[in-house]
C-alpha cells in the first residue's frame, strides 16, 4: 500500500502539471506514455523490442497520435491515413522478407495494438485541447467507478461479473461503481457545470462508467490470454501503463463519439 501511494503521488506530480500546462509539453508526455504502453503489449506478444516490426509499429503509433486536422496533409502529398496504410504495407512486405518468421497474424496484432493504444491516447491529447474540465470529468468518473466497484464489491459482492477474466469483480461492484460515478457527476455538474442538462450528464456518465469497466476487463483479458499478472512494472505497486490507463483508453473516445466532448 505504501509503495502504491508513493507511486501514485509521484505520477500525479508529473501528469497533473503537464495537463495544466498543456501544449507540446503535454503532447510529448503522452507520446512517451503511449509508446511505453504499446511496448508493453508487444512484449506480451513477444515482438522483439529492437526489430524492424517494432520500429514500424512505433512509427505508426506516433503518426496516429499526431494532432491532426482533416483539412491538412502531411508532407504535402499524403494524408495521415495514407501514411498509416504505407506502414501497414511495409509490415506485410516484411513478412515476406523474413520468410514468415514474422507472420500475417503478427501484423494483425500490431495494427490492432497501435489502434487500441493510439486512438485512446490521441483522444487524451484532443480532450486537453477541448478543455481541462473534460479531462478532469473523465478522470473523476473513472476513479469514482473504481472506488465504488471496490467498496460495493467488498460489502455486497456475491455474483461474479466475469470470473474467467477477472475473478474478483462482481455484478454488485459494477453497479456500485456506476452509482458512485453518477453521484460524482452530479457534484461535478453543480460545481463546474457543462452546457448540458443534468440528464445528459448522467446519461454520458453511465455510458462512461460502463465502458470504463469494459476497458478494464479488456486489459484483464489481454493479460490472462498472455499469462501475465501486470502489463509492465514501470509503476511499482500499480503495474504498467496499460494497467493504469485501460479505462481511460475506452472512456475518452466514447465521450467524443457520443458528442459529449466536442
Amino acid at each position: 500500500m505504501k509503495q502504491r501511494t508513493i507511486t501514485a503521488v509521484l505520477a500525479g506530480l508529473v501528469l497533473l502539471p503537464a495537463i495544466i500546462i498543456g501544449g507540446w509539453p503535454f503532447i510529448l508526455l503522452v507520446y512517451v506514455i503511449a509508446t511505453i504502453g504499446l511496448f508493453e503489449l508487444m512484449r506480451m506478444h513477444k515482438v522483439a523490442k529492437y526489430s524492424l516490426s517494432s520500429i514500424l509499429a512505433t512509427g505508426m503509433l506516433w503518426l496516429v497520435l499526431f494532432p491532426y486536422q482533416d483539412d491538412l496533409t502531411i508532407f504535402a502529398w499524403f494524408t495521415q491515413m495514407e501514411i498509416v496504410m504505407l506502414f501497414v504495407l511495409l509490415m506485410l512486405t516484411y513478412t515476406v522478407l523474413v520468410k514468415n518468421k514474422f507472420t500475417f497474424d503478427d501484423v494483425g496484432f500490431i495494427i490492432l495494438a497501435v489502434l487500441y493504444v493510439g486512438t485512446g491516447f490521441y483522444y487524451l491529447i484532443q480532450t486537453e485541447h477541448d478543455g481541462l474540465n473534460y479531462i478532469f470529468f473523465a478522470l473523476f468518473i473513472i476513479w469514482a467507478t473504481d472506488t465504488g466497484a471496490y467498496i460495493f464489491g467488498r460489502l455486497f459482492g456475491k455474483k461474479k461479473l466475469w470470473p474467467w477474466i477477472s475473478p474478483k469483480k462482481t455484478v454488485e461492484g459494477a453497479v456500485g461503481g456506476i452509482l458512485l460515478a453518477c453521484l460524482t457527476a452530479v457534484i461535478f455538474q453543480v460545481v463546474h457545470p457543462f452546457d448540458y442538462p443534468m440528464t445528459v450528464v448522467i446519461g454520458a456518465t453511465i455510458l462512461a462508467s460502463v465502458f470504463g469497466q469494459i476497458g478494464d476487463l479488456v486489459e484483464s483479458a489481454f493479460k490472462r490470454h498472455y499469462g501475465v499478472k501486470d502489463s509492465g512494472n514501470i509503476l511499482p505497486g500499480h503495474g504498467g501503463i496499460l494497467d493504469r490507463f485501460d479505462s481511460l483508453l475506452f472512456v475518452l473516445p466514447l465521450l467524443h463519439f457520443i458528442g459529449f466532448i466536442q
